[in-house]
């Protein structure tokens, strides 16, 4: 069990790493919850990996600060699709 857990950790983050993949976007793609991909990446990959868990805190962080701007992007399209209709 632990093994797969670890191995499962190491993929989410080197995604994370490659793509740029928001936490919400590494769960879809692996068929899991947010949750269980924060708690992966946040407390289990510290533990087997650290070198892996620094680089991918990174992508996160940077993810993290970008939030708003998504955030605002989506509501903006939201508005104009029901202007559209």
């Amino acid at each position: 069990m632990a093994d797969t857990i670890e191995k499962r950790a190491c993929e989410l983050a080197v995604y994370i790493i490659e793509t740029g993949a928001t936490v919400r976007a590494a769960a879809k793609r692996f068929g899991i919850s947010k949750s269980t991909v924060h708690k992966d990446l946040s407390q289990r990959l510290p533990q087997y990996n650290k070198s892996l868990y620094y680089q991918v805190r990174c992508v996160l962080d940077e993810n993290k600060a970008q939030r708003h701007i998504r955030g605002g992007i989506a509501t903006q399209r939201k508005y104009k699709e029901r202007i559209i209709k």
